[in-house]
């Protein structure tokens, strides 16, 4: 029978060592698994957390083993690369930090062994991620095993897999479902036992079959439902000898059909099933990647009690642990590889190897309903070499599973007529139109065009978002990093999302703020800060809410802006969240009336004297907050970027004159603010491209460019952009141009 040893306690550490250890050594600090060695500098900003090779030494007493013919060491998650070695022999290296391997040490084990795995996260040109908006964490982050097993057993060699591959197929009333086995040194005479069981742990099926192959007939199968009802089957092999099992595997799995539809989005076992729901990043505060099973179990909850019906796992392969809970949980999944941001010509093999990872050992996850070939990779344009790599990820992902489809997330600046979009199956696109430029009200517009350009590709939103910190205001604008501007986005983007049931799916980015070592913006450098939840996941944030209030079933109430108490304004706004068709407010105890709201947001005016307790009440539900008026605003509310060469707030911006706090479009509309920004193009812009169009960072400036362009300030535009693109700015530059915007009037409003 099968022996699993976990391998996770007190290995030696040290990320200063040049050679591979023969003994253990004092000077190196003891850790245990999993870690992460960029947990604390990873997260912090300035993007110079360690990028290098760090080892990891532990005895291993071949005695302390249960008695096996073969051992294996099973890694469920190194990033990025790493080589294992016994007693100082190279047994294995490992390319891809994300999925699980597995190396045979049965031959080189010795009675005494020192086990030393180098883990290496620096930048190459062959492995993914090497470009992307997240800290690329190093370490030993999942759980470490020892495998043990006789010399007959089901394979443990195959990218990882779990040695066996379930297929249900539904048929009438009941479901036929294929059961592969894969076993390794078989021997004549040697049988599988095949067993299902339902969710209780009765039997609905079995048989014993020379074959590793067998089709078994669930009766009246209950099917997964998603949320409604994630019903999972277990499947049972054993491997038998005389009647004797030699080794024995399980997989669960769910009995369902989908499809995706150009005009109804998705469907799920013939129900329209709107797929709505947020993306997420593994990683947490203080510990990076290397989180536990109480960690995933919370993350889901937070998922769950959001109401959100499916998960963007971005962008590379998450733990076991977490697709287990997608499936229990009911969450529709998309499962990508980190093939993300730069196409490299280096690292084709890379990108094939770790989808064969991913679709072997996560086939038979119910959950997962699309293998996600690519992210933002055509954000310079595709080539020749991106779309063959991308026809043989596709074409390999319909071979490896004939059950599921492939996507994309293509980012903005891919036109609509890219040659690449017509590859996968369904397409998705990154837009982030009143944040990173643009306005709010041109996300649906923009799919609507889509759509009709392409009517037979199914279309969805794969990420948008805005950024939100503890900062506040009563005048929320794009870019000002407030909780309530964010809220304002968010109530804007369900709105026109979730109202185009032709979306097949549209994901939130992020459910959870994560490390972005290279940012340094928002106030707290190193994170990314678009999620609906903290990365302590100790608070959610009021854009929280309003998802809830449209998706979840859980009855409630919730008052915005609990933590903005101080305002200048006689008369304040506050917005009330609920999925319950009525809400009342109450000021100090007197009711300020009751309001009615089909999008499930209720606006108030409450006259602000004093300190006002609020009372928002919906059926049996209630939530309290305080505001209290004052006379200046409280600066702790007020955003100071660290670092920042320049605040908007320290610019000087005379009525009825432009300055840097305007929008690119107000200032393009007149004369002279056109010619101002025609002389610093050159620098600014990049200048001119191959075919004589305007550039910027090698992007062509055609007119959605433009649009998205000019919904900034030119402020934050010259501050984007000339980080990008590593132009700098002084300040004393900034408030020139200031000056000379100054200088001209505002074009009139219509």
């Amino acid at each position: 029978m099968r022996n699993i040893i976990n391998f996770n306690a007190k290995w030696a550490f040290t990320k200063l060592a040049t050679e591979i250890p023969t003994e253990i050594s004092n000077k190196w600090c003891f850790v245990n698994l999993p870690h992460c060695f960029n947990a604390i500098d990873g997260q912090d900003g300035d993007n110079d957390y360690y990028r290098g090779t760090a080892y990891y030494a532990k005895a291993l007493n071949k005695a302390d083993l249960p008695e096996a013919d073969r051992y294996y060491l099973e890694i469920r998650g190194a990033n990025s690369s790493a080589d294992v070695y016994l007693n100082g022999k190279c047994l294995a290296h490992h390319d891809g930090g994300y999925s699980t391997w597995r190396v045979d040490l049965t031959d080189s084990l010795e009675a005494v062994n020192i086990l030393t795995i180098a883990v290496d996260n620096s930048a190459n040109d062959r492995v993914y991620p090497q470009m992307a908006d997240f800290t690329f964490y190093g370490g030993i982050y999942r759980d470490v095993n020892i495998i043990c097993v006789n010399e007959s057993h089901f394979d443990l060699d195959y990218y990882g897999g779990p040695g066996i591959a379930v297929t249900p197929e539904i048929k009438g009333a009941d479901a036929d479902v294929t059961i592969e086995t894969f076993v390794t040194n078989g021997k004549m005479g040697q049988q599988v036992h095949y067993v299902i069981e339902d969710k209780e742990g009765n039997t609905v099926a079995e048989t014993t079959s020379n074959d590793t192959k067998v089709v078994l007939t669930i009766k009246d199968v209950t099917l997964w439902h998603g949320r409604k009802n994630p019903y999972l089957y277990t499947a049972k092999a054993e491997l038998i000898e005389n009647e004797t099992v030699l080794d024995n595997i399980s997989a669960r799995f769910g009995c369902r059909t989908f499809k995706i539809d150009p005009n109804n989005g998705f469907i799920l076992n013939g129900e329209e099933y709107p797929l709505r729901g947020v993306s997420r990043h593994q990683d947490r505060w203080g510990k990076g990647n290397a989180l536990s099973k109480e960690d995933h179990k919370e993350d889901i909850e937070l998922i769950y009690e959001l109401g959100a019906t499916t998960i963007r796992l971005a962008h590379y392969q998450h733990d076991q642990c977490f697709y287990d809970l997608c499936d229990e949980y009911g969450l529709v999944i998309w499962a990508e590889i980190p093939y993300i941001s730069k196409h490299m010509p280096t690292g084709r093999e890379n990108t094939i190897s770790q989808m064969k990872e991913l679709i072997t050992q996560n086939y038979n996850h119910p959950s997962i309903v699309v293998w996600g070939l690519s992210n933002e990779i055509g954000i310079g344009g595709s080539d020749d070499d991106l779309l063959e790599n991308h026809r043989i990820l596709n074409d390999m992902c319909h071979e490896m599973d004939k059950t599921r489809l492939t996507t994309i997330a293509a980012v903005s600046m891919c036109k609509m007529d890219d040659p690449y979009l017509q590859i996968p199956d369904v397409v998705s696109y990154n837009h982030y139109f009143g944040w990173y430029g643009g306005e709010t009200d041109m996300n649906g517009p923009w799919f609507d065009k889509f759509h009709k350009m392409h009517p037979n590709i199914p279309i969805g939103c794969s990420e948008y978002g805005c950024e939100a910190l503890n900062w506040h205001t009563s005048e929320p604008r794009q870019g000002d990093y407030t909780e309530e501007y964010q809220a304002y986005y968010h109530e804007e983007l369900i709105k026109q999302f979730f109202t185009r049931k032709y979306m097949w799916a549209t994901h939130v980015w992020n459910m959870f703020d994560f490390g972005a070592d290279a940012r340094n913006e928002g106030g707290e450098n190193g994170q990314n800060h678009k999620g609906l939840v903290t990365i302590d996941r100790k608070y959610k944030k009021d854009a929280f809410y309003a998802y809830k209030a449209w998706l979840s079933d859980e009855k409630f109430v919730h008052l915005c802006g609990k933590r903005y108490i101080d305002r200048v304004e006689d008369v304040t706004k506050v917005t009330v969240y609920s999925n319950l068709p009525e809400v009342e407010l109450f000021a100090n105890g007197v009711s300020l009336g009751k309001k009615t709201a089909d999008d499930h947001f209720f606006y108030f005016e409450v006259k602000n004297v004093g300190e006002t307790k609020l009372t928002a009440v919906a059926g049996e539900f209630k939530d309290e907050s305080v505001i209290r008026k004052v006379d200046t605003f409280n600066e702790e509310y007020r955003l100071k970027e660290k670092g920042a060469i320049l605040n908007w707030f320290d610019i000087d911006a005379p009525e009825g004159y432009l300055s840097l706090n305007d929008k690119m479009s107000d200032v393009l509309a007149t004369l002279q603010g056109k010619m101002l920004f025609m002389s610093l193009a050159g620098k600014l812009m990049g200048g001119k491209g191959k075919d004589g169009k305007m550039e910027a960072m090698g992007f062509e400036i055609g007119p959605d460019m433009m649009s998205m362009m000019g919904g900034f300030t030119v402020l934050r535009l010259f501050t984007l952009m000339g980080g990008m693109a590593d132009i700098k700015f002084t300040k004393e530059q900034l408030l020139d141009l200031n000056a000379k915007l100054n200088k001209i009037k505002k074009p009139k409003t219509k």
